[in-house]
């Protein structure tokens, strides 16, 4: 796993900025919004990310860091749609890829708190960056509704990831502890 996800880290060190970008037709609509954060693979791996963590972690971080993400999120985007300019956005939310794909990688699993203030302080990045791009006329909430359930989605893709790799670990070890207890011993 650690192998897949540094190579999935290293792939994203190029990124200039956010990929994700609206794409042709209604910028207002649920299907855009839902479209939105899969169009680019830095948010697709942070949000995944996320996901991954809150599996990792378990408890009570299982559902709290994924609607602490999904909650500032909105709240980003509240903020990108009043036009409330936010610095670094676009560093942001690389430094999202980057610092979370770590995290996964090398099972760096903070206090719950920390993790909640930390992704939740990405997701503001990432709402702002979604809604920013909408055209003044246009209308947010069904946008909003459509990327706020793309991102659960993707938090639910991460979380099935983490526990199927568990499972599979699992099974690993368990493998390896049969074959060694079941080696003919040597008698002296």
């Amino acid at each position: 796993m650690r192998t897949f996800a540094m190579a999935a880290i290293i792939s994203f060190l190029p990124i200039k900025s956010a990929s994700a970008h609206i794409v042709a037709g209604s910028v207002s609509s649920f299907d855009a919004g839902l479209v939105h954060p899969i169009s680019g693979l830095d948010h697709v791996t942070a949000m995944i990310a996320v996901g991954m963590l809150a599996a990792f972690k378990g408890g009570r971080a299982l559902w709290l860091w994924p609607l602490s993400f999904v909650g500032m999120m909105v709240m980003g985007g509240t903020l990108g749609f009043a036009h409330v300019h936010l610095p670094f956005v676009e560093l942001g939310i690389s430094a999202s890829v980057v610092i979370l794909g770590i995290m996964v990688a090398f099972s760096i699993i903070p206090k719950l708190s920390a993790g909640a203030a930390l992704i939740g302080g990405f997701a503001i990045l990432h709402g702002h960056a979604h809604v920013s791009e909408l055209p003044h006329s246009s209308s947010g909430l069904a946008f909003a509704l459509g990327f706020s359930a793309a991102t659960i989605f993707l938090h639910l893709v991460g979380i099935g990831l983490a526990k199927g790799w568990k499972a599979i670990a699992r099974s690993q070890t368990e493998a390896a502890v049969d074959f060694f207890e079941n080696l003919p011993r040597e008698r002296w």
